[in-house]
């Protein structure tokens, strides 16, 4: 599984789950500040990434954005 792949898997729950336009959804973007999304909303996009994972994800992290949490799920598969 590839850096790309992640992001594209992450990229896509987010468009489909939240209704966000896609070319809005690059590694930098922030949840918060680009995207406009709370805390239920992010709670959404992971609930659905721990499922297609098979991951648990610590949501203490402090991830800020799409490619922290990429880094974060590639760092979970290849830990276990």
């Amino acid at each position: 599984m590839t850096k790309e792949e992640v992001f594209n898997k992450i990229k896509d729950i987010i468009v489909d789950q939240l209704d966000v336009d896609a070319d809005k959804v690059k590694e930098n973007t922030n949840f918060k500040n680009d995207l406009d999304l709370d805390s239920l909303d992010i709670f959404e996009v992971i609930d659905k990434i721990e499922d297609l994972y098979d991951i648990e994800i610590d949501t203490d992290e402090g991830m800020e954005t799409v490619g922290e949490l990429v880094d974060y799920v590639l760092k979970q598969k290849t830990d276990k």
